[in-house]
């Protein structure tokens, strides 16, 4: 399954959310797992993003719709990148 990195920023009224409601950021990420995108490991970072995700989903268009409703309700904003595995990448340096 495809993996990618997701930097999320809270607005304003994310951080409010979050602070009144900790357990929303669990919440959350049950509600992506609904929408077919699994949220393999979490962190919180200092400096210019809020948090640091890990996520598997079966494709690109699954990911995108998931991150374009989770956007859409002006909590958060994120950057997405995909990520590959080292052997994978080396696999394909090495195949004919």
């Amino acid at each position: 399954m495809p993996t990618f990195v997701v930097f999320s920023k809270l607005t304003d009224k994310g951080a409010q959310t979050v602070f009144s409601k900790p357990e929303r950021v669990r919440e959350v990420n049950k509600e992506l797992e609904d929408m077919g995108v699994k949220v393999v490991e979490q962190y919180v970072m200092l400096g210019e993003w809020d948090f640091l995700n890990i996520v598997e989903a079966p494709d690109e268009k699954t990911l995108l719709k998931a991150l374009t409703n989770l956007n859409m309700r002006g909590t958060i904003r994120t950057a997405t990148f995909r990520i590959i595995p080292v052997d994978e990448f080396l696999e394909t340096l090495q195949s004919k």
